[in-house]
């Protein structure tokens, strides 16, 4: 089985890519293509890079030319599309990037994955796909299930919901086995410092303030530690069930204040570095999510604990600061 895993030098490609690695056969191929943005970084592939059956490629899917070329080569049976503009801030001044690479790159992605018969097609979203919860909770006491309708609010979950569509039209028109997953926040080793939790302990190490839309304590977040999204990830891989689309969260919600407040403790850092930033456009107050389809489907458990993991975490990010 050849296994080609877009995005994969990236925080969650690349651990995907450790935890597929130590799954799959002698006899199975991992590729993992990337165009090494700033938010991708060979050093995520260290540990791949031990396996004989491993391999790297640079190259963007928006070069549809040259992908097609990789996937002429490397014959794959399963693409994982993790290669995405994933930072919303970002999108709100630069949406047009947001569309070329999560839409548009995509669709490069599933013209290939026909024309070279690929057997399954999975796409990795975002809950943010959903929306705002705070204006839906009341249909959905127990968070967004996946039949929910999706009303993305920032251009980058509107990118994220276009690439779903695609995907879904390629199944019904062209046949393509087509699975979905939909993870909430993601923490862990190698996250980039843009995203709450590594910008924290940076600008903490440094003395600088923390920035917080809002008041901070009214927005939040469900987290999942990121070796349970790649544990869920390959189990609905694994399922090969069709038009699957499931969530990810193990359902720990906390507001962003208090995260931090976390982080800083961890970090025996004052509070008097958390500053109030101006609200971001079109800012979604709450997400939450229910992922009963895949514990019970899948018989899938989450086995990292939240503190345990963001302890973990800290401590990682503050090593690899201190290393520069």
């Amino acid at each position: 089985m050849n296994y080609l895993v877009t995005g994969g030098a990236g925080f969650i490609g690349s651990h995907f890519t450790d935890f597929l690695l130590s799954e799959i056969g002698r006899d199975d191929m991992v590729l993992c293509l990337d165009n090494l943005t700033y938010a991708g970084n060979l050093k995520n592939l260290a540990e791949a890079e031990r396996h004989e059956n491993f391999r790297f490629v640079k190259g963007d899917i928006c070069d549809k030319d040259f992908t097609d070329n990789v996937f002429s080569e490397f014959k794959p049976d399963v693409v994982i599309n993790f290669a995405a503009q994933t930072h919303v801030d970002r999108s709100i001044t630069s949406p047009e990037i947001f569309f070329s690479t999560n839409l548009m790159g995509t669709v490069n992605l599933l013209e290939l994955s026909v024309k070279h018969k690929v057997s399954l097609f999975h796409q990795v979203s975002t809950d943010e796909v959903y929306g705002d919860y705070s204006e839906r909770e009341s249909l959905y006491p127990n968070g967004f299930t996946e039949d929910a309708s999706l009303l993305p609010s920032s251009p980058y979950a509107a990118s994220k919901a276009s690439a779903e569509m695609a995907a879904l039209s390629f199944m019904r028109t062209y046949s393509l086995n087509i699975s979905i997953s939909r993870p909430c926040n993601n923490f862990g080793e190698r996250q980039y410092p843009e995203k709450l939790i590594p910008l924290t302990v940076k600008n903490a190490l440094e003395g600088k303030p923390i920035p917080l839309y809002g008041d901070g304590g009214s927005v939040f977040r469900e987290w999942v530690y990121v070796k349970d999204t790649c544990r869920a990830i390959y189990g609905i891989i694994q399922k090969r069930k069709n038009g699957c689309i499931y969530n990810i969260s193990p359902s720990f919600s906390i507001d962003n204040k208090s995260l931090v407040e976390k982080i800083l403790k961890i970090m025996n850092k004052p509070e008097s570095l958390i500053a109030k930033a101006d609200d971001r456009k079109g800012h979604d107050i709450k997400y939450r999510i229910n992922s009963n389809k895949l514990l019970s489907e899948l018989g899938f458990e989450f086995i990292y604990d939240f503190d345990e993991s963001l302890e973990r975490t800290v401590k990682s990010l503050i090593e690899n600061e201190s290393r520069g």
